[in-house]
């Protein structure tokens, strides 16, 4: 990338989303679905999908009927499931798509077994059991009314099972012992459904971490999310795993001024130079997804050097203290990337925040506009 920046933009690799799915498929040497809900994880919902299909993902993964909805429009066949649902969702849109579902109780249940028979196009149905996220999935004690409940709508033709599911609580932490705890309920839970005749069911429960972690949770499938776009679930460095960070965040300073030692910056002078210096005004700010705890604690690539935010971070702006380096307005400022230019990375930026990677991609947005790099997918 150049020096110079026209303005302030997200630019995505899809090459490296592609390479990270297939590395991620190579470790585990079986089906991987690739979790693209939440726009991507901030990287675009259709270009990522199609990137991570090239990479050799064999199935999608998303959160809300909508999304799946949107691959399907975009000409994407290959598996989807959804499974965030609440009440009066429209499964017959689901099906029409060939959309698969997830239910976690009996009430989900009916209401996918009613669009099944409106629509006369059988569900193909995923099963998710609480295994102690204590978040979705059908409870210890619910789980076996559920499964007798599907196995019936099975054989009455309204839908096939073919998943059953759970999601890790502490898979982050390899050595937790919720660990070993979820992955017996799981066992067990799989052991009822296939006593009820479940048999064809495809098992899932490895999310990221437990995908680069945890070979015990791999079952017959993957589910990686936050890994397919190169960023380390257990907050280290992704190259470990041979993954390289899909994001890069950048913007063109917009103003620089010389200042005497002693002035305020930014709101509540909570930064003060102690020499004269230059400051440097970068035009994004909290509205566009830049954490306003970033003030006087985030790190930023600005003429040639990591600089820390100095004062509070805006709704549309901050500031940066780069001394005596020259920077002239239109120069290149870089939040967060790979790190091979010397740039910071999201985890640098979730450290420094007290945050995660994750949320860090998924809310940047606002004025920043999304371009992509790379061929990985695209049509």
């Amino acid at each position: 990338m150049s020096d110079r920046a026209d303005g302030a933009e997200v630019v995505v690799d899809l090459d490296a989303i592609a390479a990270n799915t297939a590395a991620l498929r190579d470790r585990v040497s079986r089906p991987l679905m690739a979790v693209v809900k939440a726009d991507g994880y901030g990287h675009g919902l259709v270009p990522a999908a199609r990137a991570a299909l090239a990479g050799g993902a064999d199935a999608l993964g998303v959160a809300v009927l909508e999304e799946a909805l949107a691959l399907r429009a975009a000409g994407i066949t290959v598996p989807v499931l959804a499974w965030l649902h609440r009440p009066g969702t429209d499964y017959a849109a689901a099906l029409t798509a060939d959309v698969e579902v997830s239910v976690n109780a009996e009430w989900a249940l009916a209401e996918v077994v009613e669009a099944a028979r409106a629509t006369g196009r059988p569900a193909r149905l995923h099963l998710c059991a609480d295994t102690g996220l204590s978040r979705e999935g059908a409870t210890e004690a619910a789980w076996p009314a559920l499964v007798d409940a599907a196995a019936r709508a099975r054989t009455d033709g309204d839908l096939s099972v073919v998943g059953l599911w759970s999601h890790m609580a502490y898979a982050d932490a390899p050595t937790h012992p919720t660990i070993g705890a979820q992955v017996r309920l799981f066992d067990e839970a799989v052991a009822i459904a296939r006593r009820a005749g479940l048999t064809d069911a495809r098992l899932h429960l490895a999310n990221s971490a437990a995908t680069v972690a945890l070979p015990e949770t791999w079952y017959d499938m993957v589910r990686p999310g936050i890994a397919v776009y190169g960023l380390d679930p257990l907050g280290g460095n992704p190259a470990v795993h041979g993954l390289r960070p899909a994001m890069t965040v950048r913007a063109a300073a917009a103003l620089t001024k010389r200042v005497p030692a002693g002035v305020g910056v930014s709101y509540g002078h909570t930064y003060t130079p102690e020499r004269e210096t230059t400051l440097v005004l970068v035009p994004v700010g909290y509205a566009d997804g830049v954490p306003r705890a970033g003030g006087n604690r985030a790190p930023v690539l600005a003429a040639g050097a990591q600089r820390t935010i100095a004062g509070r971070v805006c709704m549309d702006q901050f500031v940066l203290d780069v001394g005596d380096a020259e920077v002239a307005p239109g120069d290149e400022v870089v939040l967060w990337g790979p790190g091979d230019r010397g740039e910071p990375t999201a985890q640098q930026w979730a450290d420094a925040v007290d945050t995660i990677h994750y949320e860090l991609v998924t809310r940047v947005g606002g004025r920043f506009t999304r371009r992509y790099v790379g061929t990985a997918g695209a049509v």
